[in-house]
């Protein structure tokens, strides 16, 4: 029984290393609600690119600011999606021990 448990642990911990990995191509894309900076980020939680446009280099404070709006929700957006896929593969890994039910 305590082998089976840790063949399950083993080939849950597997998959989230493999679930990690794919997640490094999901792209996901967050922009200003007048789209003059876009902003794709993967489910990784890295910054793949910034689209500005033009106008916008213009204006130094409102750039900033678009930046670290745009930026930190592109950011929890990539969070959000990366930490329910992980824990879809975790609970999906979960041995049945009695009493742990809680966790399912």
């Amino acid at each position: 029984m305590f082998g089976d448990m840790m063949n399950k642990l083993q080939e849950t911990q597997k998959k989230v290393e493999e679930t990690k990995e794919r997640l490094k191509n999901v792209s996901l894309q967050e922009s200003t609600t007048d789209d003059l900076l876009k902003v794709t980020i993967s489910a990784a939680r890295e910054i793949k690119q910034i689209e500005i446009a033009d106008e916008l280099v213009e204006d130094k404070e409102q750039l900033e600011d678009y930046l670290i709006l745009t930026l930190n929700k592109a950011i929890q957006k990539a969070n959000d999606m990366h930490e329910a896929e992980i824990a879809a593969v975790a609970k999906q890994g979960m041995p049945n021990i009695p009493g742990m039910d809680m966790f399912k």
